[in-house]
C-alpha cells in the first residue's frame, strides 16, 4: 500500500511538469555550453587569418553588410581589393573563408570534403530545399553521385539542343525588344533567369513551360526566387539560425511551403519520365538527357539512385543550372555594356560567322569559331564566381 501511494504521488501533474522543466533547463544549459565551446574553438582556429576588423560578438561581420544587394556587392569588392587571395569573414559565430585567387580557389575545388552544413553554415539552410545533392553532399556520397552522373557532363551532351538554345534566345530577345520599343527599362537578371530556366527544363528534363512569357508570375520561378532570397536572408541573421525559431516565423513558414512546391514539381517530372521509360524506354535515336541518366544510372553493385536522391539532384540542377548561369550571363552582359570596344569585337566575330546566311541561328559547328566571345565569357565567369559567399547576397 505504501509503495502504491508513493507511485501515485510520483505521477502527479506537478511532478511531471517539474521534471519536464528540469529537463528543458538541462538541455538549454547543455546547448549554451556547447555553443560557447564552439565559439571558442572558431575564434582560436581562425583569429590569425586576415579579414575585416570590428566583428560583433553575435553577428560577426553580418551587421556591417549593407541592405541592398548592389551595396553588398561593392562591400565584397572592397574586401577583395584589400585581401586579393583570401580573407576571413565572420557570419555570426562561424568563420567563412572567402577565396579570391585561382591558386586558393583550386585547392577547394579539387576536394570532396563536406560542405559547411553545421550550425551557422550557409549550406545548412539550403538542405530542406536541395537536400544532399551534388552541391551540398561531401565525401563518399558526393563521389558516388558524381561518378554516376559523369556522363551528363560530357560536352557532346549539348550538341542535340542547339535548336532549343536558339529558340530560347530568340524568345529572350523578343521580350527585351518589346521593352526597347516602349522605351521601358527592365531588370536583366530576371528575364535572363527565365530564359535559362526555360533551357534547362527543356534540355535536361524535356519539360516545356511558358516561363519566359510568364516571367516572375510563373509559380516555379517565384518559388525559387523566394527560396534563394530566404536562404540568403537567414544566413545573414544569426537569430534565425536555430530551426525552432526560423520555422515559427512567417518567412520560415513560407520557405517550408515553397520547398514542398518545388519538390512536387521535381517529383512530377521524375514520375512522368519514369512512366515513359517503363512503357517503352528511351528511343534509340534520342540522346539521353540528364533525367534519363539519373533514372538509369547504376553503380558497380548494380544499385541506382533512390527516388529521394534523384529528386535532390533534380532540385539542385533546376536551381544551380539556371540561377548561377543567369548570374554569369547578366554579369557578362554588364561587362560588355561597360566596355563597348570589346562588345564591338564580339559583334564583329559573330557577324563574320553569320555572313551570307539566311538565318541568324548559330550551329554546333560555329561554337569553336567564337574565340573572342569565349574569352569574354571565361573571364566574366571567373570574376562573377570567384568572390562573395552565398550568405552575402
Amino acid at each position: 500500500m505504501k509503495t502504491s501511494l508513493l507511485s501515485s504521488t510520483a505521477l502527479t501533474p506537478g511532478n511531471i511538469v517539474g521534471t519536464l522543466v528540469l529537463g528543458v533547463v538541462i538541455y538549454i544549459l547543455y546547448e549554451v555550453i556547447r555553443f560557447m565551446l564552439y565559439v571558442q574553438y572558431m575564434c582560436k582556429t581562425y583569429r590569425d587569418l586576415p579579414g575585416p576588423e570590428g566583428a560583433h560578438w553575435l553577428y560577426g561581420h553580418l551587421n556591417k553588410l549593407p541592405k541592398t544587394s548592389h551595396e553588398r556587392l561593392e562591400y565584397g569588392m572592397k574586401n577583395t581589393t584589400r585581401f586579393p587571395r583570401y580573407y576571413r569573414f565572420w557570419s555570426g559565430p562561424r568563420a567563412n573563408i572567402v577565396l579570391n585567387h585561382p591558386e586558393t580557389i583550386k585547392v577547394v575545388i579539387k576536394t570532396a570534403e563536406p560542405k559547411p552544413t553545421g550550425f551557422g553554415g550557409s549550406y545548412r539552410h539550403a538542405l530542406p530545399w536541395l537536400g544532399p545533392g551534388l552541391l551540398i553532399a561531401g565525401g563518399k556520397k558526393w563521389a558516388r553521385s558524381r561518378r554516376l552522373l559523369t556522363p551528363a557532363f560530357h560536352f557532346d551532351v549539348l550538341r542535340p539542343y542547339m535548336d532549343i538554345y536558339n529558340e530560347a534566345a530568340e524568345e529572350l530577345l523578343k521580350n527585351i525588344g518589346t521593352c526597347a520599343e516602349k522605351g521601358e527599362s527592365f531588370e536583366t537578371f530576371h528575364v535572363v533567369s527565365a530564359c535559362t530556366l526555360d533551357i534547362i527544363l527543356r534540355c535536361a528534363f524535356s519539360y516545356c513551360t511558358n516561363c519566359q512569357n510568364l516571367g516572375e508570375s510563373h509559380p516555379y520561378v517565384t518559388a525559387v526566387k523566394e527560396l534563394a532570397e530566404t536562404w540568403g536572408e537567414r544566413s545573414r541573421n544569426p537569430l534565425l539560425f536555430p530551426d525552432l525559431i526560423f520555422y515559427l516565423t512567417k518567412t520560415g513558414r513560407r520557405f517550408n511551403k515553397n520547398c514542398k512546391f518545388v519538390h512536387k514539381v521535381a517529383e512530377d517530372v521524375i514520375d512522368q519520365r519514369k512512366q515513359t521509360l517503363e512503357a517503352g524506354g528511351v528511343p534509340e535515336k534520342k540522346y539521353k538527357d540528364f533525367l534519363d541518366i539519373l533514372l538509369m544510372a547504376r553503380d558497380e553493385n548494380g544499385k541506382g539512385l533512390t527516388r529521394e536522391e534523384i529528386r535532390n539532384e533534380v532540385d539542385t540542377f533546376l536551381f544551380e543550372g539556371h540561377d548561377t548561369t543567369a548570374s554569369a550571363i547578366s554579369w557578362i552582359l554588364y561587362a560588355l555594356a561597360t566596355h563597348p570596344e570589346h562588345q564591338t569585337k564580339v559583334q564583329e566575330e559573330i557577324d563574320r560567322i553569320l555572313e551570307g546566311r539566311d538565318s541568324d541561328r548559330l550551329q554546333w559547328e560555329d561554337m569553336p569559331k567564337l574565340e573572342y566571345l569565349t574569352m569574354c565569357i571565361k573571364e566574366g565567369m571567373v570574376y562573377s564566381d570567384s568572390h562573395l559567399p552565398v550568405n552575402m547576397f
